[in-house]
């Protein structure tokens, strides 16, 4: 990437997020798509985005459609 070219963020104005660089909520396009996580439909919504992160991480490695454990329960 050349010296001084940043990434503009995507996102609309109306979508909530939460910014994992700097632990806030914000609205719409201000940080990288890489340093957030969202849309929510409210800014309470991505107030709790990694709770929300990590009961969804709980359940898909719970899920037996997403186990790479072969079929008869050997491990």
């Amino acid at each position: 990437m050349p010296i001084g070219f940043r990434r503009k963020p995507t996102g609309q104005p109306g979508e909530w997020f939460y910014c994992i660089k700097h632990g806030k909520v914000e609205e719409g396009p201000e940080c990288p798509a890489k340093d957030r996580l969202g849309p929510y439909a409210s800014p309470e919504e991505a107030a709790h985005a990694l709770e929300i992160a990590d009961e969804r991480n709980r359940e898909w490695r719970n899920d037996p459609r997403w186990s790479d454990r072969p079929k008869g329960g050997a491990e």
